[in-house]
């Protein structure tokens, strides 16, 4: 398991338990298991990119795993091969676990043509999205045609999964209040389509107004798309009623933009702003782990706190460390 040809053959042959190990290296804080992820992950990069990258993110109580298990299997059904991953920042906090997402989704979990990998139990959301960003590749290496990307997390989560994602699609559910106080405008901003789950029994009235609520909120907002108008779809996880028509809403979004050679076009930006982030964060890193700013940072907060130094003088101070000369002497 130390040679990188091993991964490359495993994930080619489709071999899940090399796949799972793959993700164990990749998520690995080990520098030397981070050097061989690098490796493999490069070598698998011909091999990637032919999926379909979905982002499905829900309000609390939308049913949201049993969504994903009921389209996941339809899909499957029809003969593409799924995977699962989910994006949670903040499960160390609420206690999410390896079996989490298994048990969520039994018979997905099961099925031959899935793949269903919950995210580390604990970290930052930036390391969270690396290792999925570079897990998405590796499930696509291994044939893998749509890629199912799950943020379990809150917050910020949501559009860090739309920048990795070709559509992002918010789950809803009629009933539960005033609904458009339940989400965030920045989320509807990014969504390609709003499904608004659990449309059965006595709740269909109540989906029917909240379809109308969305579709009227959603002209509001300023859309950068030239292609696409997002739609308000409704659906039962539970009945398994309105799936296809979820399912070729995602297929003429992916015309859409295929028509109009934007959808390489995204994944490169996609590609460059990852570079960036990647780049913004190493540098930060190595800048607070340099010896000379761990003496020097205490001191000058202490300046700047007391009201002794401005902010900018202390700022220009310690990025004088790293140029290789002292700010305050120039």
């Amino acid at each position: 398991m130390n040679d990188v040809q091993y991964y490359i053959e495993g994930i080619l042959q489709q071999n899940r338990l090399v796949l799972a190990r793959t993700i164990t290296l990749i998520e690995s804080s080990l520098p030397a298991h981070q050097e061989m992820a690098r490796k493999v992950i490069d070598r698998l990069l011909p091999y990637t990119g032919k999926s379909y990258r979905l982002g499905i993110t829900g309000v609390p109580g939308a049913g949201k795993s049993t969504f994903i298990e009921g389209f996941g299997t339809m899909l499957t059904d029809l003969g593409h091969r799924v995977a699962v991953l989910a994006v949670d920042p903040s499960s160390s906090r609420s206690g999410g676990s390896i079996l989490g997402d298994k048990t969520r989704m039994e018979k997905l979990a099961v099925n031959d043509r899935a793949f269903i990998r919950p995210s580390p139990s604990q970290g930052t959301l930036g390391g969270v999205a690396r290792r999925t960003r570079e897990t998405m590749l590796v499930c696509e290496a291994a044939g893998y045609d749509v890629i199912i990307v799950e943020t379990v997390g809150v917050g910020q989560s949501e559009t860090t999964v739309a920048s990795m994602v070709d559509f992002f699609l918010v789950l809803m559910i009629a009933g539960a209040g005033d609904e458009l106080q339940g989400i965030k405008k920045g989320v509807l901003e990014v969504a390609d389509a709003i499904v608004i789950n659990k449309t059965d029994g006595d709740n269909i009235h109540r989906a029917k107004m909240a379809q109308k609520d969305y579709q009227a909120a959603l002209h509001l907002l300023m859309r950068s798309d030239p292609v696409w108008s997002p739609p308000v779809l409704t659906c039962s996880s539970l009945e398994m009623t309105g799936m296809e028509a979820v399912w070729q809403t995602i297929n003429d979004h992916r015309t859409a933009h295929n028509d109009a050679n934007m959808l390489e076009a995204k994944r490169k930006t996609q590609s460059l702003d990852w570079m960036g982030f990647l780049l913004d964060e190493g540098l930060r890193q190595w800048f607070y782990e340099n010896p000379q700013i761990k003496d020097l940072l205490p001191h000058l907060r202490d300046e700047v706190s007391a009201g002794r130094l401005s902010p900018t003088a202390a700022a220009d101070q310690l990025l004088g460390c790293i140029r290789g000369h002292d700010s305050t002497h120039s």
